[in-house]
């Protein structure tokens, strides 16, 4: 009976003594859970109330920096940047003047260039840094990007000093040739040949005002505004009009062939200047007694079918340097050479643009001493391959090329495909 009593008061002592450690243990829990853990202090809720909810619809990258540089709160822009990695700010001259704002509570403001993520050429990445305080231990970081702004400016200044000095040749010669008309009044001869000269330098101005003209409208306008189901063949058959007289000056035969009937969707006058362009050049650079063609094809795509027309010629190609330039704007391969046939240097980049705002595309393809071709890529026009795929063509809409007047001058007759075919060069 001693012996049951005894245990009874040791069960009774061990249950009052996990009581209490049980107890104890609880509390000590409690007062960690209220205790800030090192965690917390680098969480969302360190923020001033509203804080995250601006950082997350700000288009600037932002990033929110401690006492301690670490990072607090960053966007997805900030990481795409490289502005942040493993939880701390990487850019070293940003670092210094967050710790310079958190010092004296100012306001700082820097642009710097930095290297681009995953890039191994030196790329700089254009971007302005802004840093202020936010509250008593933060400060915020403000970085936007501004490359593309760059570039666009640099662009602009560049077509600006262009413009200018593209404009000065033309009106200083007139200038100069005036000048000389006066001097030589008393010399019918001088007089005669000097005005020649200025009604080059005339047209010149001219056809550059016009161009500019036409690269402005075609950079500005919606070309689906005024647009609509535009013949192949017509197009074609203009652009071969429109260089008949230079083609038939220098003996150069214009042959034209491929699959008739086709159409585009878009701005007709748009279209019939780019493709104008094309040919126009192709006549121009091209030596005398030579051949220029254009070959019209469809060709299968993901996107639907597209409208290929090919203008190749015998010319002397285009280098591999200057074939990543010749769609830029006044740039030309032989600036003698462009300046003798009149060339502004703006044809092919309004021949990229038309593409570009049609949803098409202009390439090129070029051996030097053999020759070039320009293939001009649109989106084929859904309702007129309907009416062709049912044999329903619109023989009263445009000139057929095999029905003109002109088809037994061996320069405009229709020929098969496989005369001109695309990217190889004539014989």
């Amino acid at each position: 009976m001693d012996v049951n009593a005894a245990v009874a008061a040791l069960a009774a002592i061990a249950g009052v003594c996990t009581g209490v450690i049980a107890m104890l243990a609880f509390r000590w829990s409690e007062r960690d859970q209220a205790r800030p853990t090192r965690t917390s202090l680098h969480t969302d809720a360190v923020l001033p109330p509203g804080v995250d909810t601006v950082l997350s619809v700000l288009r600037s990258s932002a990033v929110v920096l401690d006492e301690s540089d670490s990072v607090v709160k960053a966007s997805s822009a900030a990481y795409a940047l490289g502005l942040v990695r493993g939880g701390k700010l990487a850019v070293e001259a940003m670092l210094h003047m967050a710790r310079d704002t958190r010092r004296d509570g100012e306001i700082r403001q820097v642009e710097l260039d930095l290297p681009r993520r995953g890039t191994g050429r030196g790329e700089a990445l254009a971007v302005s840094a802004r840093v202020a305080p936010l509250g008593s231990r933060l400060v915020l970081l403000l970085v936007e990007d501004l490359t593309e702004a760059r570039r666009i400016e640099a662009v602009r200044r560049d077509f600006v000093a262009n413009v200018s000095h593209e404009l000065k040749t033309p009106t200083g010669a007139l200038s100069l040739l005036s000048e000389a008309v006066m001097d030589a009044s008393d010399d019918p001869e001088a007089v005669t040949r000097f005005a020649g000269r200025m009604q080059i330098e005339a047209t010149r101005l001219t056809n550059l005002v016009q161009e500019l003209i036409d690269l402005s409208r075609v950079q500005n306008d919606d070309p689906l505004e005024d647009s609509e189901s535009v013949r192949v063949d017509e197009l074609v058959a203009e652009a071969i009009d429109r260089s008949r007289q230079p083609a038939s000056t220098k003996q150069i035969n214009m042959a034209s062939g491929g699959t008739p009937g086709l159409h585009v969707w878009g701005n007709r006058s748009q279209l019939a200047g780019a493709l104008g362009n094309l040919v126009e050049n192709a006549v121009n650079y091209s030596p005398a007694r030579t051949r220029v063609g254009i070959a019209v094809h469809r060709v299968s795509a993901s996107g639907g079918d597209l409208i290929e027309i090919a203008v190749t010629d015998q010319g002397i190609g285009i280098s591999e340097k200057d074939r990543e330039r010749i769609f830029e704007r006044f740039y030309r391969v032989d600036p003698a050479r462009s300046r003798a046939t009149g060339g502004t240097g703006l044809g092919l980049a309004i021949v990229k643009h038309v593409a570009a705002s049609h949803g098409g595309e202009v390439t090129v393809w070029s051996s030097e001493g053999q020759g070039s071709t320009f293939t001009l890529r649109l989106p084929e026009a859904a309702a007129a391959r309907e009416r062709t795929a049912t044999g329903q063509d619109e023989d009263d809409h445009g000139p057929d090329l095999d029905a003109d007047p002109d088809a037994t001058d061996p320069s405009l007759r229709l020929a098969p495909p496989t005369v001109i075919p695309a990217p190889e060069v004539l014989p």
